[in-house]
């Protein structure tokens, strides 16, 4: 008789416990619920939709729903130490909840994951083309600012002539292109006052390297090119990567026209790469004239298939007599 009132006593503190212990979880998932709520309690006053509390999103919303009034008990504890608990509440569905390890606990069921639509970057597009000679060095860029399939200017220069025998130009992000032409003007002006000369295409492309390799983890959204003439007064033409990796060539071309000029630049003036065993001339033969107008042709027929590649181009021509500026207008559509 001694034992079957233990036995009854204890069976009846156990089932407390479970059942204390179910609404101490109840409770804390409906004010996680409650408190990751952000929209307004007066929307949902007259819907009953349904979701797991703290979890589940509503089905109506797709959000947790914070208008949470009422909970019942409907079971009570098995014999197999598994509770279950159905609820009705107001903006709330039933869910069941199993005690013991986390493989039997129930499963929930989580939103769609939304993508963010903010960037903090953005193609402007424009193209940039660089030919090196044995004593000049041709540099042009489009002036066509665009985003997405809005033109947003037709007079952008991508050029910044640094000394009288070096120019950056760049392509990409303009609000980068800015910061970045900026930043290496002021490093240009900072190097004259204390070497007490300008600065020189190769250390220019030396400092360029180490400036985008500095902002790797959050890298400028340029496509660059240092041009001009070396100590030797030969043509120089540097190309980068966004994070910094850069090598000397005899010709290159970067941004939005890249795939259109480049095979033509190939096609005609084949210089071998700097870095071949034995070397060799790298430097493109053709005379300045004839490389101005291939750079030309070569623009047009870019103009005619890549929409951000358009207006006009701006080509500077660097050689031992100083620096010649001309325009050469492009298609307006």
């Amino acid at each position: 008789m001694h034992d079957m009132l233990f036995y009854l006593w204890f069976q009846a503190i156990y089932q407390a416990s479970l059942r204390l212990c179910l609404l101490g979880h109840i409770y804390i998932q409906t004010l996680h619920a409650a408190g990751n709520s952000d929209w307004s309690r007066s929307n949902h006053e007259s819907q009953r939709c349904h979701f797991v509390i703290g979890v589940n999103p509503c089905l109506s919303c797709q959000s947790p729903c914070a208008d949470i009034k009422t909970a019942y008990l409907l079971s009570s504890v098995s014999s197999q130490s598994t509770a279950s608990l159905a609820f009705v509440v107001t903006g709330v569905r039933p869910m069941s909840y199993a005690l013991g390890t986390p493989s039997t606990a129930a499963q929930t069921q989580t939103a769609p994951h939304q993508h963010p639509s903010w960037s903090p970057y953005d193609d402007n597009g424009g193209t940039a083309a660089a030919v090196a000679g044995s004593d000049y060095c041709i540099i042009a860029a489009s002036t066509r600012l665009s985003s997405g399939y809005s033109i947003l200017t037709r007079e952008s220069s991508k050029v910044i002539q640094l000394s009288e025998k070096v120019v950056l130009v760049s392509a990409g992000f303009q609000g980068d292109i800015r910061t970045l032409q900026k930043l290496m003007q002021t490093r240009n002006v900072m190097y004259q006052h204390n070497h007490r000369r300008p600065m020189g295409v190769n250390a220019l492309a030396q400092l360029l390297g180490n400036t985008l390799y500095y902002k790797r983890f959050f890298p400028y959204y340029t496509w660059n090119l240092t041009c001009g003439l070396d100590d030797k007064g030969q043509g120089a033409v540097y190309t980068y990567d966004p994070v910094g990796n850069f090598e000397r060539v005899g010709y290159s071309c970067q941004g939005s026209g890249k795939d259109l000029i480049q095979p033509v630049l190939d096609n005609q003036l084949k210089a071998a790469s700097p870095l071949l065993v034995p070397a060799k001339n790298w430097m493109t033969s053709l005379p300045e004239d004839e490389a101005v107008d291939l750079i030309k042709d070569a623009f047009v027929a870019a103009g005619e298939r890549d929409i951000y590649t358009g207006d006009a181009v701006e080509i500077l021509v660097i050689n031992k007599s100083g620096t010649r500026r001309m325009m050469l207008e492009l298609k307006k559509d």
